[in-house]
């Protein structure tokens, strides 16, 4: 459980792999887009910032999360990045709908991460209210794609 004063934005890049020859695909949820986009910007500018090219980060849209794991796995079949970020926002409502597309969700990314060789970083915000995205993506908590970016670093140098 992350603490309350927990900012997901503090990396250390000192501490982090060359990223300069990675290839890196983001896939977008486009339903709560205004969270997914901050979450987006903060991945990207992480990537950019820890050395990955502008021309090596790939990036596609899908409707929603629980279109997700297609789309990274098409992702992966297709341009063979060496790492992808599924960046996601499902905020609960009144039915049990947001348990089941957080489950599948879920469940779809840690499939694709046993099943193919590329790791899929899961960067799906799963909150009670719209104030809790906000706050993890870009606000006080930081940005939970930023954090996304640094796991996807780590991850594809894994088995390099």
């Amino acid at each position: 459980m992350a603490t309350a004063n927990k900012n997901l934005s503090e990396y250390d890049k000192a501490q982090l792999p060359d990223a300069s020859d990675l290839e890196i695909g983001i896939v977008v949820s486009e339903w709560n887009q205004a969270i997914t986009e901050s979450l987006y910007q903060g991945a990207y500018s992480a990537l950019l910032d820890c050395g990955v090219a502008e021309d090596r980060i790939t990036r596609w849209n899908v409707p929603g999360s629980f279109e997700l794991t297609f789309g990274c796995k098409k992702m992966i079949e297709e341009a063979d990045p060496d790492a992808v970020i599924a960046i996601g926002s499902v905020i609960r409502g009144e039915t049990k709908h947001f348990d089941f597309v957080c489950s599948a969700t879920a469940q779809g990314i840690k499939d694709l991460n046993v099943l193919t060789d590329t790791p899929v970083i899961f960067c799906v915000l799963t909150d009670d209210t719209q104030q809790q995205a906000e706050d993890r993506s870009g606000g006080k908590h930081g940005n939970k794609g930023t954090e996304a970016a640094i796991a996807a670093i780590k991850m594809a140098v894994l088995g390099k």
